[in-house]
């Protein structure tokens, strides 16, 4: 919980954060209840999107966490339609109204839709007036990276990716590792695949280290 990567502007980013997607918010109280204990244990990277639904639950789980906002690190990403210049500002407002904050962490383009060129001068924009600390994107490739360095002031500080030892995107990382591009995985246990935890290399390695295949996993090994 204590490990960071650095980004190219300096921002140190929590290695291991907690994703919410496909946690639903509802009145059970178990969105809360998730945060807590993830907050509990150590969590203070969170990772959300529009799309997923449940920004205003993580919101108002930290701000019931007694925990000082500015030690948590806030992720949140602009959907697809409301890629544009414009529309991303709005989008970006709505998210952290929605989230209780005045501003996020790190900000990403959650896909390479139409717009996304204009969407990142939005971004640019908020991250040159303080409202953002990191800008990204997610689920990019190198003709997406090539294409926005025509127009970008800024480029991509962070990708986030489908990565796990079955998709490793060799070549992807090689391209950000030259560009200075962090290479931040989705789905880093394969999106809860058991023939992950069932596999003999994986194990091997794991017992090696004295870890379970999961923490083997978390710990970049």
């Amino acid at each position: 919980m204590e490990s960071f990567v650095m980004a190219a502007n300096g921002v140190k980013i929590p290695q291991l954060g907690f994703g919410v997607y496909k946690i639903k918010q509802g009145k059970n109280g178990a969105f809360e209840q998730t945060i807590r204990e993830a907050i509990k244990v150590g969590y203070r990277h969170f990772d959300t999107a529009r799309i997923y639904g449940n920004e205003e639950a993580l919101g108002q789980a930290i701000a019931n966490s007694g925990v000082s906002r500015e030690d948590f690190f806030l992720t949140s990403k602009v959907w697809t339609t409301d890629l544009g210049y414009e529309e991303t500002h709005q989008a970006f407002r709505e998210s952290c109204k929605r989230m209780k904050t005045t501003y996020l962490d790190m900000y990403l383009i959650h896909f390479a839709a139409p717009l996304y060129v204009e969407a990142w001068k939005a971004l640019e924009q908020l991250y040159e007036e303080g409202k953002i600390k990191v800008i990204g994107v997610a689920n990019f490739g190198p003709e997406h990276f090539e294409h926005l360095k025509k127009y970008a002031k800024i480029q991509p500080m962070i990708n986030q990716v489908e990565t796990h030892p079955l998709f490793q995107q060799k070549s992807l990382r090689e391209y950000m590792s030259r560009h200075q591009i962090l290479h931040e995985a989705w789905g880093p246990l394969g999106q809860g695949n058991a023939s992950l935890f069932d596999n003999e290399e994986l194990n091997i390695i794991a017992r090696r280290h004295n870890k379970t295949v999961g923490k083997s996993f978390c710990a970049g090994i």
